[in-house]
């Protein structure tokens, strides 16, 4: 038995091979996952379900489908409004992966997630750790002047893949360093 919570709604989790399982699964949407033969609230069983990636999961081993339902992108179908069909993505809107209220979900475009993630309490953490970072560089400042001063020069020859070879970094390194992601506070 289940007790519900103030304002939580349940609704039945459909997916491809449902019919064929002994129990049903609903989603709530306060992001509760439960198990339950008629009455989920009567007889069902929350789950805990599994993290991958950060991210909460359902494992069902289903009839000649078995895979990973995330949660979250199941619990927007649910009780999100249908998005338009660019909005193939679902966004934690306060950066935790495992809060799963429906009121914290959101569809989203490639480049709205993307904005989005660049303002994640842990990315921003990560970009001022990497910002300040001094041990295990292949390059240092006075190389990396030198070449900010090659990518910004609008005459210029070198392609950033033997730009890269010259200094020994992949081509990915030049691309962060162009755009300020890596090395941002040595100026050219």
């Amino acid at each position: 038995m289940i007790k519900a919570l103030s304002g939580e709604v349940w609704k039945q989790l459909l997916f491809p091979g449902w019919k064929h399982l002994r129990n049903k699964y609903g989603l709530s949407s306060h992001g509760r996952i439960a198990s339950y033969r008629e009455n989920v609230l009567q007889d069902g069983k929350l789950l805990e379900g599994s993290m991958t990636t950060g991210y909460k999961t359902l494992n069902l081993h289903r009839p000649g489908n078995n895979g990973t339902l995330y949660i979250h992108r199941e619990l927007a179908k649910l009780f999100l409004k249908k998005p338009p069909s660019k909005n193939k993505y679902v966004i934690h809107l306060n950066h935790n992966k495992t809060d799963n209220h429906s009121k914290n979900l959101k569809w989203a475009t490639l480049d709205e997630m993307i904005s989005h993630q660049q303002y994640s309490p842990a990315k921003l953490a990560y970009k001022k750790v990497q910002a300040n970072r001094t041990e295990g560089l292949k390059l240092n400042a006075s190389q990396v002047k030198a070449i900010k001063k090659v990518l910004n020069n609008p005459n210029r020859k070198i392609t950033i893949k033997k730009l890269a070879e010259k200094y020994e970094v992949s081509e990915m390194t030049m691309y962060r360093i162009k755009s300020g992601e890596n090395w941002g506070r040595v100026k050219q």
